[in-house]
């Protein structure tokens, strides 16, 4: 049966390949994109657009939240909290810090929408029980699909499998398995699909004194794969995470790379075990330094975010301990990012602080090329996106400031929607973006 399912998501894989390269980036699977890096191959991408231009259709959600849509053939995913009983004023925000005061509704959903004409197809309850964590709700994590399938796991720990026209497949519950979330903050990793599993982090300990663990469940059943804890010497809140696990190919092995309690590590797909480990996340051993930006991989490359300073570029390929040994460069000037994750498309770095500074950095030496400017105003929490020579960053108002990619900086544009509290990535397919804000799905194009 572990061949068969093997065999499958081997097919699968290919067919997603051919699908990339017939389509221009047609699918975009997961948060961040096919490879995690927040980069799109499409061209021909919107620079300007406004709720009067190149606005292809906008659909109202439930609720506001800050899971990121992804895209399959014809089809968006997007998580989202049911409509709240003051679910219209909320999505604008209080006032506090821009913030909601309301989580939404108590149910969590996962809506399939239409990608030509934004109609939603199906919703789904994933679980009961919503919060309202600070900044965000139970409905941030991102859903993941490899065209077959859809998986969403809630902030409450509920994963969910479905086909892609809403069926169920299994159902399982994290926190009723391995024990209660303990993050100051709630839970907000995303999934990642690799090799017939899903693999899921759980790096806490401010609330908990239980271990912080990986675990893999297989993709079609919902069995547990394997389970490994991740030890972390890291005190008060740091232990804990709000990143996703990124995936490293090199040299034609494939490893998964977690970044936070103070390190970051490097682990054998097959069976969890840790590879390599590097430590310098907090090099004062603060006790408030959990981590939001996920760790970033291009071309050989490991690049991890702390609590803005430091970001950490390590070189693939090492084993045991690799703090000094594979370091190749590390980043504690202006600029760097606490929430936004950094785009990197394997010659720049593309680095975006919480007020909108934005900084490119050259991604093998480290050499900052420009940083200076702040040409986003305004809180920022969604990661930036890098595609068709533009580095798009979008703030919680909902307006993104379009910037020239590359060594010398140019702003090109600057885009308002309505919508209120943005907290979403941008997906890309094709030609268009796609945008989530607190109240609408919107897609962008011609």
């Amino acid at each position: 049966m572990n061949a068969r399912r093997t065999a499958y998501f081997a097919l699968a894989g290919i067919i997603a390949l051919l699908c990339c390269a017939a389509h221009a980036q047609e699918n975009w699977p997961q948060w961040r994109g096919p490879d995690q890096n927040s980069v799109s191959t499409s061209t021909g991408l919107p620079t300007t657009w406004s709720e009067s231009e190149h606005v292809v259709w906008k659909t109202l959600l439930p609720s506001w939240g800050g899971g990121s849509p992804i895209i399959w053939g014809d089809r968006v995913f997007v998580t989202s909290p049911a409509a709240g009983a003051a679910a219209e004023a909320e999505a604008q925000g209080d006032g506090r810090s821009g913030t909601p005061s309301d989580a939404g509704g108590s149910e969590l959903l996962l809506l399939c929408v239409s990608k030509p004409n934004g109609e939603i197809l199906w919703q789904r309850v994933l679980d009961d029980g919503n919060r309202l964590w600070r900044k965000q709700n139970d409905a941030s994590p991102s859903p993941v699909t490899d065209g077959r399938h859809v998986w969403a796991v809630a902030g409450t720990g509920a994963v969910n499998a479905f086909d892609m026209d809403g069926a169920p497949i299994w159902r399982k519950e994290l926190q009723e398995e391995y024990g209660p979330f303990g993050l100051q903050f709630g839970y907000a990793s995303s999934p990642v699909l690799y090799d017939g599993q899903l693999i899921f982090q759980v790096l806490h300990g401010y609330r908990t004194d239980d271990p912080s663990y990986i675990v893999a469940l297989d993709a079609l059943t919902g069995e547990e794969r394997w389970r490994q804890e991740r030890p972390t010497d890291a005190p008060g809140e740091s232990p804990d995470a709000y990143t996703t696990p990124a995936l490293l190919r090199h040299e034609g092995s494939v490893q998964i790379v977690i970044s936070g309690g103070d390190y970051v590590t490097g682990h054998d797909p097959a069976t969890g075990a840790e590879i390599w480990r590097a430590a310098g996340l907090n090099p004062n051993k603060s006790s408030v330094y959990r981590i939001v930006a996920s760790p970033v991989v291009a071309d050989g490359m490991i690049y991890a975010p702390s609590r803005k300073k430091p970001v950490l570029a390590l070189r693939a390929g090492g084993t045991g301990d690799i703090t000094e040994s594979h370091l190749a460069w590390k980043w504690d000037a202006w600029g760097a990012p606490d929430v936004p994750t950094p785009a990197c498309d394997g010659t720049y770095l593309y680095l975006v602080d919480d007020t909108g500074g934005i900084s490119c950095v050259d991604a093998k030496t480290g050499e900052g090329l420009w940083g200076t400017e702040r040409p986003t105003r305004g809180a920022v929490s969604a990661s930036p996106l890098l595609g068709d020579g533009k580095l798009y960053v979008t703030n919680e108002d909902g307006v993104t400031t379009v910037v020239a990619a590359g060594p010398e900086f140019k702003v090109l544009a600057t885009n308002t929607l309505p919508g209120g509290y943005t907290l979403s990535s941008m997906a890309v397919s094709n030609r268009q973006l796609f945008i989530r804000t607190a109240a609408y799905l919107y897609c962008i194009g011609e």
